[in-house]
């Protein structure tokens, strides 16, 4: 079998007396969709929050294909690989979105020296392009990432995750605040994404998300948490059918 692009094994967080994450394990293979849902105080957000290097587990072990990141901070999380994005949008209004999206992979391109006498598009203006035209942005290229509504400045967002080629990218509600005749939208674009990966590396993601028709219609794998523990790992199949899950969270 494949290594596991992200493996969490027994991470522990508490606030004060507060145990926000209570020893929770799972692992997530190579081109998995994987879902995390749960009701609000369920410990999602802190979860999240140390996979992305925002915050130090109290106990426990985070691994990015095989390599221990537990103490990794943001900013080497992308550069081993991850993408992301936020609840809160992370778009900088003042500049086009071909730009936001050029600046969002610059990182990757080699040392600030070699950085300096590269094109004025750092080389990265096919491959902002690439995904503009995937995310069906085109029309909207080269306005002020400002000007768009808010969901397409989500669109915008969600393909500055994709412009480094990650391995994983972590997505936090990118459903929020959208409207609903968008969601299906993402919800094919992502399908797609990963199915058909622009640049010929396929991601693997993690979804944190409470619109639960998005979810089940997405995931490949759903991970349900309640009170810091982990309630159930399965299909969306077997989540539906779960009757501890349908009496903690979803309903009858």
């Amino acid at each position: 079998m494949s290594q596991p692009v992200l493996k969490v094994t027994n991470i522990k967080k508490a606030y004060g007396a507060i145990q926000a994450v209570g020893g929770v394990s799972f692992e997530v293979m190579p081109g998995e969709i994987f879902g995390v849902i749960g009701p609000n105080g369920s410990g999602k957000t802190t979860l999240f929050n140390s996979m992305l290097g925002q915050i130090t587990p109290d106990a426990g072990q985070i691994e990015l294909n095989g390599k221990d990141v537990t103490q990794a901070g943001p900013l080497e999380l992308n550069r081993l690989g991850v993408g992301r994005t936020f609840q809160t949008l992370q778009v900088f209004g003042k500049m086009t979105v071909r730009d936001n999206l050029i600046v969002a992979a610059q990182e990757h391109q080699g040392s600030m020296l070699s950085r300096m006498f590269a094109p004025s598009d750092s080389g990265l203006g096919a491959k902002a392009d690439a995904l503009i035209d995937q995310f069906r942005i085109r029309h909207v290229a080269d306005k002020k990432a400002g000007e768009l509504s808010y969901g397409q400045q989500k669109l915008v967002d969600i393909a500055m995750a994709f412009m480094s080629e990650p391995d994983l990218v972590l997505l936090d509600e990118p459903c929020a605040g959208v409207n609903p005749s968008l969601v299906g939208g993402i919800s094919t674009l992502l399908k797609e994404l990963n199915r058909n990966p622009k640049f010929g590396k396929k991601s693997s993601f993690v979804v944190i998300e409470h619109n639960m028709d998005f979810v089940m219609d997405l995931c490949h794998r759903i991970m349900v948490m309640v009170e810091g523990q982990v309630l159930a790992i399965g299909t969306p199949e077997e989540i539906r059918s779960n009757k501890q899950v349908l009496d903690a969270y979803l309903g009858s």
